[in-house]
């Protein structure tokens, strides 16, 4: 929920590169995300949540059912950042899954998000199926595999750095900025 303004304030172009985490879960031997499988991590993992989204001032509600299946979600964040409402999107399935405890992998939930910035629901929703995103959701999934990323958020500085979890955010841009003013790319 943070990510545009301090990237901003940075002067760090972020891109938003949505990805399934089954996928690099079941490359793990994980059939469900660590916070399912090993109990005393996920305690604590929901536990930092409440304590970070206070710290920031954010609402939180533990979503009655977790992992959510976010297939459909990525598809259609992946034709919105074709567009102009991409990034919006992603912080609108943010909000609906751990605000409002919504479910994201309903339909009518997604049409709900789309609807609520403005966005012509029938043709994404269509979209969303079609063979070409799919393939290219595919393509995310096997990129982010390749790249090492394990879970999200995750953050890939243009010399292939990786950063995990939103606590590791302003240490992704610090990177990013440091290597930017040591001129190892521009």
């Amino acid at each position: 929920m943070r990510i545009t303004s301090l990237a901003r304030e940075a002067r760090v172009e972020v891109r938003f590169r949505p990805f399934l985490l089954g996928p690099l879960f079941k490359a793990q031997g994980w059939n469900t995300s660590p916070f399912v499988l090993f109990p005393a991590k996920g305690r604590y993992m929901w536990r930092d949540v409440e304590r970070l989204c206070a710290d920031l001032d954010l609402p939180f509600r533990r979503p009655e059912n977790f992992p959510q299946n976010s297939l459909l979600a990525a598809r259609v964040a992946l034709i919105g950042l074709r567009a102009s409402w991409g990034e919006e999107f992603c912080c609108s399935v943010f909000r609906a899954e751990f605000n409002d405890g919504r479910q994201i992998d309903e339909q009518t939930v997604i049409a709900d998000l789309l609807t609520g910035l403005r966005v012509e629901v029938g043709p994404v929703l269509e979209a969303a199926h079609a063979d070409g995103i799919k393939a290219q959701l595919r393509r995310e999934t096997e990129q982010a595999q390749q790249l090492g990323i394990f879970g999200a958020p995750s953050f890939v500085t243009p010399d292939n750095e990786l950063f995990w979890g939103n606590e590791r955010l302003q240490r992704a841009l610090d990177w990013v900025t440091s290597k930017r003013e040591a001129s190892d790319w521009l």
